[in-house]
């Protein structure tokens, strides 16, 4: 663990595990010691911070059939020229 409380998953683990950037991880720990960690694919109910919102997002995206992704992409360029002007 560095000394700002992260810890390094070598790179065997993370792909044993199907782990990639962005992805949704839940963490588990009981008073033993013992540290679990999963890959999910939603975010816990409650949990509406910006980042946990983000990664829902990327892992909704990954999924979607590249038609919906190109659709979304134009509404949300439409969006940002809204937003800009």
């Amino acid at each position: 663990m560095d000394g700002n409380g992260r810890i390094y998953l070598p790179k065997s683990v993370r792909e044993e595990a199907g782990m990639h950037p962005g992805d949704i991880i839940r963490l588990e720990a009981d008073n033993g010691g013992w540290i679990g960690l999963m890959k999910v694919e939603l975010i816990e109910a409650g949990d509406q911070s910006p980042e946990a919102m983000e990664a829902y997002v990327r892992v909704a995206v990954r999924q979607m059939p590249d038609k919906s992704r190109v659709s979304l992409l134009a509404e949300l360029a439409e969006l940002i020229q809204k937003d800009e002007g």
